[in-house]
Protein backbone atom coordinates (compact mmCIF):
# COMPACT_ATOMS: atom_id res chain seq x y z
CA UNK A 1 0.00 0.00 0.00
CA UNK A 2 0.84 3.62 -0.85
CA UNK A 3 2.11 5.46 2.49
CA UNK A 4 1.16 8.69 2.79
CA UNK A 5 1.76 11.90 5.40
CA UNK A 6 -0.93 14.50 6.27
CA UNK A 7 -0.03 18.16 6.42
CA UNK A 8 -2.78 20.38 8.05
CA UNK A 9 -2.30 23.98 7.14
CA UNK A 10 -4.65 25.92 10.09
CA UNK A 11 -5.04 29.31 8.67
CA UNK A 12 -7.07 32.05 9.58
CA UNK A 13 -9.93 31.72 7.56
CA UNK A 14 -9.60 28.01 6.72
CA UNK A 15 -7.76 24.73 7.46
CA UNK A 16 -6.49 23.11 4.45
CA UNK A 17 -5.27 19.39 4.61
CA UNK A 18 -3.13 17.78 2.17
CA UNK A 19 -1.72 14.00 1.52
CA UNK A 20 1.57 13.55 0.38
CA UNK A 21 3.42 10.26 -0.70
CA UNK A 22 7.13 9.63 -0.60
CA UNK A 23 7.69 11.03 -3.65
CA UNK A 24 6.29 14.86 -2.75
CA UNK A 25 3.42 14.28 -5.04
CA UNK A 26 0.15 15.38 -3.69
CA UNK A 27 -2.77 12.59 -4.03
CA UNK A 28 -6.04 14.82 -2.01
CA UNK A 29 -6.55 18.07 -0.60
CA UNK A 30 -9.67 19.44 0.66
CA UNK A 31 -10.14 22.59 2.89
CA UNK A 32 -13.17 24.36 5.05
CA UNK A 33 -13.86 27.49 5.84
CA UNK A 34 -14.58 29.06 9.25
CA UNK A 35 -15.89 32.22 10.72
CA UNK A 36 -13.64 35.09 12.40
CA UNK A 37 -15.68 37.23 14.14
CA UNK A 38 -14.01 41.19 15.01
CA UNK A 39 -16.69 41.94 17.64
CA UNK A 40 -15.11 45.48 17.81
CA UNK A 41 -12.43 47.58 15.26
CA UNK A 42 -9.06 45.98 16.41
CA UNK A 43 -10.70 42.76 17.69
CA UNK A 44 -10.61 39.29 16.22
CA UNK A 45 -11.42 36.05 17.78
CA UNK A 46 -12.11 32.78 16.81
CA UNK A 47 -14.17 29.60 18.56
CA UNK A 48 -11.26 26.53 18.87
CA UNK A 49 -13.39 24.39 18.39
CA UNK A 50 -14.07 25.69 14.70
CA UNK A 51 -10.66 24.56 13.92
CA UNK A 52 -11.47 21.41 15.06
CA UNK A 53 -14.77 20.43 13.75
CA UNK A 54 -13.24 21.69 10.32
CA UNK A 55 -10.34 19.93 10.22
CA UNK A 56 -12.69 16.87 10.74
CA UNK A 57 -15.05 17.70 7.77
CA UNK A 58 -11.93 18.42 5.52
CA UNK A 59 -10.13 14.52 6.87
CA UNK A 60 -13.59 13.29 6.13
CA UNK A 61 -13.62 14.58 2.28
CA UNK A 62 -10.02 13.66 1.81
CA UNK A 63 -11.00 10.16 2.58
CA UNK A 64 -14.33 9.80 0.94
CA UNK A 65 -13.98 11.85 -1.98
CA UNK A 66 -10.50 11.86 -2.83
CA UNK A 67 -10.20 8.43 -1.96
CA UNK A 68 -7.20 8.43 0.51
CA UNK A 69 -6.91 5.38 2.61
CA UNK A 70 -7.14 6.05 6.44
CA UNK A 71 -4.20 3.31 6.96
CA UNK A 72 -1.92 4.78 3.86
CA UNK A 73 -1.32 7.55 5.95
CA UNK A 74 1.29 6.96 8.22
CA UNK A 75 1.71 10.95 9.79
CA UNK A 76 0.31 13.97 10.29
CA UNK A 77 2.12 17.29 11.31
CA UNK A 78 0.81 21.00 11.09
CA UNK A 79 1.50 24.40 10.10
CA UNK A 80 -0.70 27.06 12.30
CA UNK A 81 -1.57 30.44 12.37
CA UNK A 82 0.72 31.83 14.93
CA UNK A 83 0.67 34.21 18.40
CA UNK A 84 -3.03 32.98 19.22
CA UNK A 85 -3.83 32.68 22.38
CA UNK A 86 -6.23 29.63 23.08
CA UNK A 87 -7.12 29.24 27.23
CA UNK A 88 -7.83 26.09 28.93
CA UNK A 89 -9.39 25.28 32.14
CA UNK A 90 -8.89 22.63 34.83
CA UNK A 91 -10.59 20.09 32.40
CA UNK A 92 -8.87 21.26 29.41
CA UNK A 93 -12.25 23.43 28.13
CA UNK A 94 -12.05 26.45 26.42
CA UNK A 95 -12.37 29.27 28.39
CA UNK A 96 -12.73 31.71 26.03
CA UNK A 97 -12.62 32.82 22.37
CA UNK A 98 -9.25 32.39 21.20
CA UNK A 99 -7.82 36.28 20.66
CA UNK A 100 -5.72 36.05 17.34
CA UNK A 101 -2.54 37.23 15.65
CA UNK A 102 -4.04 40.14 13.92
CA UNK A 103 -5.52 41.32 16.87
CA UNK A 104 -4.65 44.42 18.10
CA UNK A 105 -6.32 45.89 21.58
CA UNK A 106 -3.39 45.27 23.90
CA UNK A 107 -1.54 48.86 23.34
CA UNK A 108 -1.55 49.00 26.94
CA UNK A 109 -0.27 45.71 27.67
CA UNK A 110 2.24 46.42 25.24
CA UNK A 111 3.28 49.53 27.06
CA UNK A 112 3.33 48.07 30.19
CA UNK A 113 5.68 45.38 29.35
CA UNK A 114 8.44 48.29 27.38
CA UNK A 115 7.71 50.20 30.98
CA UNK A 116 8.49 47.17 33.16
CA UNK A 117 11.31 45.17 31.02
CA UNK A 118 12.45 47.81 28.74
CA UNK A 119 15.43 46.25 26.28
CA UNK A 120 16.30 43.87 28.90
CA UNK A 121 12.66 42.00 27.01
CA UNK A 122 14.14 42.01 23.49
CA UNK A 123 17.32 40.69 24.88
CA UNK A 124 15.80 37.63 26.20
CA UNK A 125 13.29 36.79 23.80
CA UNK A 126 14.85 38.31 19.97
CA UNK A 127 11.40 40.28 19.73
CA UNK A 128 9.70 43.48 20.60
CA UNK A 129 6.06 43.05 23.17
CA UNK A 130 4.09 43.81 20.41
CA UNK A 131 0.26 44.08 20.16
CA UNK A 132 -0.06 40.62 17.94
CA UNK A 133 1.82 38.76 20.15
CA UNK A 134 0.61 36.23 23.04
CA UNK A 135 2.12 37.95 26.21
CA UNK A 136 0.62 41.07 25.30
CA UNK A 137 -3.16 39.07 25.13
CA UNK A 138 -2.13 36.75 28.02
CA UNK A 139 -1.94 40.48 30.08
CA UNK A 140 -4.92 41.70 28.43
CA UNK A 141 -7.47 38.84 29.30
CA UNK A 142 -5.81 38.74 33.10
CA UNK A 143 -6.31 42.22 33.53
CA UNK A 144 -9.61 42.79 31.99
CA UNK A 145 -11.25 39.60 32.78
CA UNK A 146 -9.89 38.25 36.14
CA UNK A 147 -12.70 35.81 36.34
CA UNK A 148 -11.65 34.05 32.95
CA UNK A 149 -7.89 34.26 34.41
CA UNK A 150 -8.59 32.43 37.50
CA UNK A 151 -10.19 29.31 35.58
CA UNK A 152 -6.97 29.08 33.70
CA UNK A 153 -5.08 25.76 33.84
CA UNK A 154 -3.01 26.23 30.51
CA UNK A 155 -2.65 27.89 27.31
CA UNK A 156 -1.71 27.05 23.48
CA UNK A 157 -1.45 27.84 20.52
CA UNK A 158 -4.42 27.23 17.51
CA UNK A 159 -2.28 24.66 16.02
CA UNK A 160 -1.19 22.74 19.38
CA UNK A 161 -5.08 23.05 20.38
CA UNK A 162 -5.16 20.70 17.23
CA UNK A 163 -2.86 18.74 18.37
CA UNK A 164 -4.00 18.27 21.47
CA UNK A 165 -7.78 17.25 20.18
CA UNK A 166 -6.07 14.97 17.78
CA UNK A 167 -4.21 13.05 20.63
CA UNK A 168 -4.80 14.39 23.66
CA UNK A 169 -1.62 15.45 24.75
CA UNK A 170 -0.37 18.85 25.67
CA UNK A 171 2.47 20.50 24.07
CA UNK A 172 3.85 23.55 22.18
CA UNK A 173 6.28 23.62 19.82
CA UNK A 174 9.63 25.99 20.01
CA UNK A 175 9.19 27.28 16.85
CA UNK A 176 5.35 28.86 17.89
CA UNK A 177 6.83 29.05 21.71
CA UNK A 178 8.83 31.83 20.12
CA UNK A 179 6.27 33.71 18.73
CA UNK A 180 4.15 34.24 22.32
CA UNK A 181 7.62 36.29 23.16
CA UNK A 182 7.52 34.49 26.38
CA UNK A 183 10.54 32.04 25.38
CA UNK A 184 14.30 32.99 26.04
CA UNK A 185 15.11 32.30 22.64
CA UNK A 186 19.19 31.67 23.74
CA UNK A 187 18.00 28.37 26.44
CA UNK A 188 14.73 27.07 24.50
CA UNK A 189 12.84 27.52 28.37
CA UNK A 190 10.05 29.64 29.22
CA UNK A 191 11.44 32.55 30.24
CA UNK A 192 10.65 32.69 34.61
CA UNK A 193 12.29 36.54 34.58
CA UNK A 194 9.50 37.79 32.02
CA UNK A 195 6.61 35.43 34.01
CA UNK A 196 8.20 37.25 37.50
CA UNK A 197 8.07 40.38 36.43
CA UNK A 198 4.42 40.82 34.60
CA UNK A 199 3.04 38.10 37.11
CA UNK A 200 2.24 35.43 34.96
CA UNK A 201 2.22 31.95 37.07
CA UNK A 202 4.49 29.74 35.82
CA UNK A 203 2.28 26.90 36.42
CA UNK A 204 0.14 27.81 33.09
CA UNK A 205 2.92 27.17 30.74
CA UNK A 206 2.50 24.06 28.28
CA UNK A 207 5.53 21.61 27.94
CA UNK A 208 7.64 22.29 25.05
CA UNK A 209 8.41 20.27 22.05
CA UNK A 210 10.41 19.91 18.42
CA UNK A 211 9.00 20.08 15.85
CA UNK A 212 9.44 16.76 14.68
CA UNK A 213 8.84 15.36 18.00
CA UNK A 214 6.69 12.96 18.25
CA UNK A 215 3.43 13.64 19.94
CA UNK A 216 1.58 10.54 19.84
CA UNK A 217 -1.09 8.81 17.54
CA UNK A 218 -4.39 10.05 16.48
CA UNK A 219 -7.47 8.87 19.57
CA UNK A 220 -10.04 6.68 18.90
CA UNK A 221 -12.75 10.37 18.97
CA UNK A 222 -10.63 12.07 16.89
CA UNK A 223 -10.14 8.80 14.28
CA UNK A 224 -13.99 7.92 14.73
CA UNK A 225 -14.97 11.73 14.01
CA UNK A 226 -12.34 12.30 10.92
CA UNK A 227 -12.84 8.74 9.10
CA UNK A 228 -9.06 8.36 10.76
CA UNK A 229 -7.09 5.30 11.81
CA UNK A 230 -5.17 5.46 15.02
CA UNK A 231 -2.48 3.89 13.59
CA UNK A 232 -1.41 7.85 12.14
CA UNK A 233 1.55 9.28 14.16
CA UNK A 234 1.23 12.58 14.64
CA UNK A 235 4.03 15.22 14.65
CA UNK A 236 4.77 18.31 16.70
CA UNK A 237 4.38 20.79 13.77
CA UNK A 238 5.19 24.30 13.40
CA UNK A 239 4.21 28.07 13.18
CA UNK A 240 3.20 28.62 9.58
CA UNK A 241 5.79 30.90 8.91
CA UNK A 242 8.17 28.05 9.89
CA UNK A 243 6.25 25.51 7.82
CA UNK A 244 6.16 27.78 4.74
CA UNK A 245 9.53 28.37 4.60
CA UNK A 246 10.52 24.61 4.83
CA UNK A 247 7.41 24.16 2.14
CA UNK A 248 9.47 26.62 0.31
CA UNK A 249 13.12 24.69 0.78
CA UNK A 250 14.25 28.39 2.05
CA UNK A 251 17.31 26.80 3.71
CA UNK A 252 19.98 28.94 3.29
CA UNK A 253 20.60 32.43 4.02
CA UNK A 254 21.37 34.13 0.36
CA UNK A 255 17.33 33.01 -0.07
CA UNK A 256 14.44 34.75 1.27
CA UNK A 257 10.51 33.83 1.45
CA UNK A 258 7.87 36.47 0.74
CA UNK A 259 4.33 35.21 1.58
CA UNK A 260 1.18 37.02 0.40
CA UNK A 261 -1.80 35.41 2.85
CA UNK A 262 -3.81 37.76 4.83
CA UNK A 263 -0.59 38.96 6.42
CA UNK A 264 2.68 39.63 4.54
CA UNK A 265 5.69 38.04 5.29
CA UNK A 266 9.56 38.55 4.56
CA UNK A 267 11.07 35.35 6.11
CA UNK A 268 14.99 34.78 5.88
CA UNK A 269 16.58 31.65 7.11
CA UNK A 270 19.69 31.61 9.93
CA UNK A 271 22.33 29.29 11.14
CA UNK A 272 22.87 31.18 14.36
CA UNK A 273 21.78 34.01 16.62
CA UNK A 274 24.64 36.36 15.62
CA UNK A 275 22.72 38.50 13.93
CA UNK A 276 21.55 41.74 16.33
CA UNK A 277 18.38 42.69 14.87
CA UNK A 278 17.31 44.71 17.90
CA UNK A 279 14.11 43.74 17.60
CA UNK A 280 13.63 45.49 14.18
CA UNK A 281 12.10 42.06 12.81
CA UNK A 282 11.25 38.94 14.49
CA UNK A 283 13.85 36.44 15.51
CA UNK A 284 12.39 32.99 15.86
CA UNK A 285 13.20 29.27 16.72
CA UNK A 286 12.99 27.69 13.14
CA UNK A 287 11.01 23.76 12.62
CA UNK A 288 14.43 22.69 11.59
CA UNK A 289 16.49 21.86 15.08
CA UNK A 290 18.98 24.15 15.84
CA UNK A 291 18.45 26.86 13.54
CA UNK A 292 16.04 30.26 13.42
CA UNK A 293 14.76 32.09 10.97
CA UNK A 294 13.82 35.94 11.09
CA UNK A 295 11.32 37.56 9.89
CA UNK A 296 8.96 41.03 9.62
CA UNK A 297 5.26 40.93 8.63
CA UNK A 298 3.05 43.66 7.39
CA UNK A 299 -0.54 42.61 8.89
CA UNK A 300 -2.92 43.56 5.77
CA UNK A 301 -1.10 42.02 2.52
CA UNK A 302 -3.47 39.75 1.02
CA UNK A 303 -6.25 40.81 3.53
CA UNK A 304 -5.45 44.44 1.97
CA UNK A 305 -6.67 42.58 -1.53
CA UNK A 306 -9.54 41.09 -0.65
CA UNK A 307 -11.23 44.01 1.52
CA UNK A 308 -10.58 45.91 -1.73
CA UNK A 309 -12.10 43.49 -3.85
CA UNK A 310 -14.84 42.97 -1.84
CA UNK A 311 -15.51 46.22 -1.49
CA UNK A 312 -14.99 47.88 -5.32
CA UNK A 313 -14.81 44.91 -7.38
CA UNK A 314 -17.51 41.85 -5.91
CA UNK A 315 -18.16 40.65 -9.05
CA UNK A 316 -15.20 39.28 -10.52
CA UNK A 317 -12.38 36.53 -9.47
CA UNK A 318 -9.38 37.44 -8.67
CA UNK A 319 -7.27 36.51 -11.29
CA UNK A 320 -9.75 38.50 -13.52
CA UNK A 321 -9.04 41.49 -11.48
CA UNK A 322 -5.16 41.04 -11.08
CA UNK A 323 -4.71 40.56 -14.81
CA UNK A 324 -6.92 43.57 -15.53
CA UNK A 325 -3.94 45.39 -13.35
CA UNK A 326 -1.48 44.50 -15.94
CA UNK A 327 -2.92 46.96 -18.17
CA UNK A 328 -2.39 50.09 -15.67
CA UNK A 329 1.23 51.85 -15.94
CA UNK A 330 4.00 51.30 -13.53
CA UNK A 331 2.83 53.69 -10.54
CA UNK A 332 -0.55 53.39 -11.25
CA UNK A 333 -1.36 56.79 -13.00
CA UNK A 334 0.16 58.38 -10.34
CA UNK A 335 -1.42 56.78 -7.24
CA UNK A 336 -0.37 54.33 -4.20
CA UNK A 337 -2.00 52.76 -1.71
CA UNK A 338 -0.76 52.02 1.58
CA UNK A 339 -1.74 48.89 3.03
CA UNK A 340 -1.90 49.66 6.83
CA UNK A 341 -6.00 48.86 7.19
CA UNK A 342 -5.33 46.47 10.38
CA UNK A 343 -2.57 48.89 11.90
CA UNK A 344 0.88 47.76 10.91
CA UNK A 345 3.61 45.60 12.43
CA UNK A 346 6.61 46.17 10.83
CA UNK A 347 8.49 48.46 10.00
CA UNK A 348 5.67 50.81 11.96
CA UNK A 349 5.01 49.08 15.36
CA UNK A 350 1.60 51.26 14.72
CA UNK A 351 -1.64 49.38 15.95
CA UNK A 352 -3.54 52.78 15.19
CA UNK A 353 -1.99 53.69 11.77
CA UNK A 354 -4.57 53.55 8.91
CA UNK A 355 -4.63 52.90 4.93
CA UNK A 356 -4.35 55.32 2.38
CA UNK A 357 -4.94 56.01 -1.11
CA UNK A 358 -2.50 58.78 -2.45
CA UNK A 359 -2.98 61.30 -5.27
CA UNK A 360 -6.47 60.38 -6.78
CA UNK A 361 -7.52 62.61 -9.58
CA UNK A 362 -10.31 62.18 -12.44
CA UNK A 363 -8.32 60.54 -14.92
CA UNK A 364 -7.63 57.26 -12.76
CA UNK A 365 -9.46 53.69 -13.64
CA UNK A 366 -10.07 50.39 -11.60
CA UNK A 367 -7.44 48.98 -12.98
CA UNK A 368 -5.28 51.75 -11.51
CA UNK A 369 -6.86 51.43 -8.07
CA UNK A 370 -6.09 47.91 -8.20
CA UNK A 371 -2.52 48.04 -9.27
CA UNK A 372 -1.86 50.75 -6.33
CA UNK A 373 -3.15 48.25 -4.07
CA UNK A 374 -1.00 45.25 -5.44
CA UNK A 375 1.72 47.58 -5.82
CA UNK A 376 1.39 48.86 -2.04
CA UNK A 377 1.29 46.10 -0.65
CA UNK A 378 4.58 44.88 -2.46
CA UNK A 379 6.29 48.16 -1.11
CA UNK A 380 5.32 47.33 2.27
CA UNK A 381 7.42 44.13 1.77
CA UNK A 382 10.12 46.06 0.41
CA UNK A 383 9.79 48.21 3.34
CA UNK A 384 10.98 45.00 5.44
CA UNK A 385 13.82 43.94 2.75
CA UNK A 386 15.27 47.12 3.04
CA UNK A 387 16.09 46.24 7.29
CA UNK A 388 17.95 43.16 5.92
CA UNK A 389 20.10 45.51 3.52
CA UNK A 390 20.88 48.07 6.19
CA UNK A 391 21.78 45.33 8.51
CA UNK A 392 23.66 43.80 5.39
CA UNK A 393 22.25 40.21 5.18
CA UNK A 394 23.28 39.07 1.69
CA UNK A 395 20.02 38.08 0.00
CA UNK A 396 20.10 37.95 -3.57
CA UNK A 397 16.98 35.68 -4.11
CA UNK A 398 13.41 35.40 -3.39
CA UNK A 399 10.88 32.44 -3.22
CA UNK A 400 6.96 33.19 -3.20
CA UNK A 401 4.83 31.96 -2.20
CA UNK A 402 0.73 32.55 -1.58
CA UNK A 403 -1.58 35.24 -2.96
CA UNK A 404 1.25 37.28 -4.59
CA UNK A 405 3.03 34.20 -6.46
CA UNK A 406 -0.58 33.13 -8.04
CA UNK A 407 -0.76 36.29 -10.53
CA UNK A 408 2.06 36.75 -13.10
CA UNK A 409 1.24 40.44 -12.93
CA UNK A 410 1.55 40.54 -9.06
CA UNK A 411 4.93 38.44 -9.17
CA UNK A 412 6.62 40.04 -11.78
CA UNK A 413 5.55 43.68 -10.09
CA UNK A 414 7.25 41.93 -6.93
CA UNK A 415 10.56 41.04 -8.78
CA UNK A 416 10.26 44.76 -10.10
CA UNK A 417 10.26 46.12 -6.48
CA UNK A 418 12.30 43.87 -4.72
CA UNK A 419 14.82 43.95 -7.95
CA UNK A 420 15.70 40.54 -7.06
CA UNK A 421 14.65 37.49 -8.99
CA UNK A 422 11.57 35.82 -7.79
CA UNK A 423 11.02 32.30 -8.14
CA UNK A 424 7.50 30.23 -7.53
CA UNK A 425 6.46 26.87 -6.52
CA UNK A 426 4.70 24.42 -9.00
CA UNK A 427 2.93 22.94 -5.65
CA UNK A 428 2.00 26.27 -4.53
CA UNK A 429 0.96 24.98 -1.22
CA UNK A 430 3.82 26.25 1.12
CA UNK A 431 2.78 25.47 4.51
CA UNK A 432 0.98 22.79 4.00
CA UNK A 433 3.58 20.58 2.37
CA UNK A 434 6.42 21.89 4.98
CA UNK A 435 3.80 20.38 7.40
CA UNK A 436 3.87 17.16 5.19
CA UNK A 437 7.89 17.27 5.15
CA UNK A 438 7.68 17.51 8.86
CA UNK A 439 5.78 14.44 9.30
CA UNK A 440 7.94 13.13 7.06
CA UNK A 441 11.01 13.81 8.42
CA UNK A 442 9.68 12.86 11.97
CA UNK A 443 8.78 9.25 10.39
CA UNK A 444 12.64 9.13 9.41
CA UNK A 445 11.48 8.81 5.64
CA UNK A 446 14.28 11.30 5.01
CA UNK A 447 17.42 12.10 7.07
CA UNK A 448 16.98 15.42 7.18
CA UNK A 449 15.18 18.56 5.30
CA UNK A 450 17.31 18.72 2.37
CA UNK A 451 17.01 15.31 2.01
CA UNK A 452 13.20 15.85 2.09
CA UNK A 453 13.08 18.97 0.07
CA UNK A 454 15.19 17.38 -3.12
CA UNK A 455 12.13 15.32 -3.14
CA UNK A 456 8.89 17.32 -2.02
CA UNK A 457 9.54 20.38 -3.41
CA UNK A 458 8.96 21.47 -7.02
CA UNK A 459 9.76 24.99 -8.02
CA UNK A 460 8.16 26.96 -10.81
CA UNK A 461 9.04 30.04 -12.93
CA UNK A 462 11.94 32.57 -12.28
CA UNK A 463 10.78 36.40 -12.71
CA UNK A 464 14.29 38.52 -13.73
CA UNK A 465 13.69 41.79 -12.99
CA UNK A 466 13.36 44.19 -15.96
CA UNK A 467 15.44 46.97 -15.28
CA UNK A 468 13.76 49.80 -16.47
CA UNK A 469 11.13 48.89 -14.38
CA UNK A 470 13.47 48.68 -11.16
CA UNK A 471 14.32 52.12 -11.59
CA UNK A 472 11.49 53.37 -11.86
CA UNK A 473 9.91 51.80 -9.23
CA UNK A 474 13.06 52.92 -6.94
CA UNK A 475 11.87 56.41 -7.39
CA UNK A 476 8.35 55.16 -6.52
CA UNK A 477 9.37 54.12 -3.67
CA UNK A 478 10.68 56.89 -1.97
CA UNK A 479 7.74 58.78 -2.41
CA UNK A 480 5.63 55.58 -0.63
CA UNK A 481 8.11 55.64 2.26
CA UNK A 482 6.83 59.31 3.05
CA UNK A 483 3.61 58.40 3.69
CA UNK A 484 3.40 56.98 7.26
CA UNK A 485 5.46 60.03 8.83
CA UNK A 486 2.88 62.10 7.34
CA UNK A 487 -0.49 60.32 7.88
CA UNK A 488 0.35 58.91 11.28
CA UNK A 489 -0.73 62.00 12.69
CA UNK A 490 -4.47 62.21 10.43
CA UNK A 491 -4.78 58.47 11.67
CA UNK A 492 -4.08 58.83 14.87
CA UNK A 493 -6.62 61.43 15.43
CA UNK A 494 -9.21 59.89 13.08
CA UNK A 495 -9.58 57.03 15.92
CA UNK A 496 -11.28 59.29 18.03
CA UNK A 497 -14.49 59.57 15.51
CA UNK A 498 -15.21 55.31 15.53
Amino acid sequence: MEKNVLGIDLGTGSVKVTAVNKLGDIVGQESTSYPNPQPQPGWSEQNPNDWVNGTIAAIRKLVNDDNVDPVSISGASFSGQMHGLVLLDKNNHVIRPAILWNDTRTTKQRKEIEDKLGKRFVEITGNQPLEGFTITKLLWVKENEPENWAKVKTFLLPKDYLRFKMTGNIAVDFSDATGTTLLDIHDNKWSLEICQVLGIPEKILPPLIQSIDYAGNVIPDFADEADMSTITKVYGGAADNSAGAVGAGIMSPNNALVSVGTSGVVLHHEVDLSTDYGGRLQMEDHSIPNTYYSMGVTLAAGDSLTWYKNTFVPDEDFTEMTDEAGNSPIGANGLLFTPYIAGERMPHADSQIRGSFVGIDRTQVRRDFTRAVMEGITFSLKDILTIYDEIGATIDHVTSIGGGAKSAVWTQIQADIFDKPVTTLKNEQGPGIGAAMIAAVGLGWFTGFPACADQFIKFGKTYEPIQANADKYAKLFKIYQQIYPQTKKISHELRNFR
